[in-house]
């Protein structure tokens, strides 16, 4: 076991704050919105979940690192998170199935991290003040110079960030011989959501955020789907439009998160920026349909209206977070629609809300 020697680093928050930790490896300064996960497990999948893009990621747990990196365990081509902040960082690892460390992993991908944080007492200050605007540094003399850069980085709130994770160009996943067909529209969708899709007899085309319905239509689908991804829904303007034309026409269409939002959007319900957002793997579920507690993985920091939802004509809320009535899942009475806030394909996370899938192939099956 190799002695690292670290250079001190520290964490300022856009109001001042600051918090003292030790940089991991890499040394210099990553800015972005400071946000917390609350899972356990599952640190690769959450690091490169394009959701969490431009985000400096404070993890509740622990440890991070103690068992290692692998392949298979990425939800995107890359690590999407703008910083990690954590208590203790292990450099070794010991799941034999492991195919490298996290510090490895993180020097591919060249991101910042820091270490021997008090943790509890970062996400206590931004659990009582919300989230903002952070920088994470190696230049701990640099306080005024980093406050300067700092108040140059946009605010999440008003901020369209799919087009910094979405495919550039159409794909395909699935068997192409499969019983289904649906659209995707990618705004930072993840794949193990593709991973669901193919296993139930699907054939997936994933389009950028910029695809047109018609364009989307062309690949005759029997249905459509809005992935989850980061930023501000309303200035997503296209993707708003796309989801307006798919239910005028009554198609089959789901939305995951972000995705749920642009239906809400769609249909004239407003959304806001949440004090700090749901992520991690362990929020508690009400599905109102059946009675039922789900526990499921939740990964958003902006939500829509509930008291302009409960009103609508044409919704009926069909989830609620149970920790704070927040709407996380609804659907629309006289419209093949439905949409959730939080991700039924886990990873990481439990699977207690995986149904969801079906629903919509039993949806599509229906028309």
């Amino acid at each position: 076991m190799k002695y690292n020697k670290r250079q001190k680093a520290i964490i300022l928050l856009s109001d001042g704050t600051i918090f003292h930790g030790k940089s991991v490896g890499k040394e210099g300064s990553a800015f972005g919105e400071v946000c917390f996960n609350t899972g356990t497990t599952g640190y690769q999948e959450i690091f490169t979940d394009p959701s969490y893009y431009g985000q400096l990621m404070v993890a509740t747990n622990a440890h991070i690192g103690n068992y290692g990196t692998h392949a298979e365990e990425v939800e995107s081509d890359s690590i999407k998170i703008a910083g990690l902040i954590c208590k203790n960082f292990s450099y070794n690892y010991s799941r034999p199935s492991a195919e490298g460390s996290l510090e490895d992993f993180f020097d591919k991908n060249n991101l910042l991290a820091i270490s021997d944080v008090d943790t509890r007492a970062l996400v206590t200050y931004i659990r009582e003040n919300g989230a903002m605007n952070a920088v994470i540094s190696t230049e701990v003399d640099n306080i005024e110079g980093l406050k300067k850069q700092l108040a140059e980085i946009p605010d999440m709130n008003g901020l369209e960030l799919a087009s910094k994770v979405s495919t550039k160009e159409p794909y395909f996943v699935g068997d192409e011989n499969a019983t289904y067909r649906i659209s995707a529209l990618d705004l930072g969708i993840k794949k193990n959501i593709l991973r669901h899709f193919a296993k139930r007899d699907v054939y997936i085309k994933v389009f950028p955020y910029t695809a047109t319905f018609e364009e989307m239509n062309s690949f005759n689908p029997d249905g459509f789907f809005l992935s989850n991804g980061p930023g501000d829904p309303e200035p997503l303007e296209n993707a708003i439009s796309v989801a307006k034309e798919i239910i005028d026409r009554n198609l089959p269409l789901f939305g995951i998160c972000l995705g749920h939002q642009v239906i809400g959007l769609a249909n004239g319900i407003s959304t806001y920026k949440m004090h700090n957002g749901h992520r991690g793997i362990n929020h508690p579920v009400m599905n109102l349909l059946t009675g039922k507690g789900e526990i499921t993985s939740q990964n958003h920091g902006f939500a829509i209206n509930k008291e302009e939802t409960e009103k609508h004509p044409d919704f009926e809320i069909t989830h609620l977070h149970l920790n704070d009535q927040t709407v996380a899942g609804m659907r629309m009475k006289s419209k093949n629609c439905f949409s959730v806030q939080y991700h039924p394909e886990a990873s990481p996370g439990p699977q207690d809300a995986s149904y969801l899938f079906d629903q919509f192939i039993e949806n599509i099956k229906n028309i």
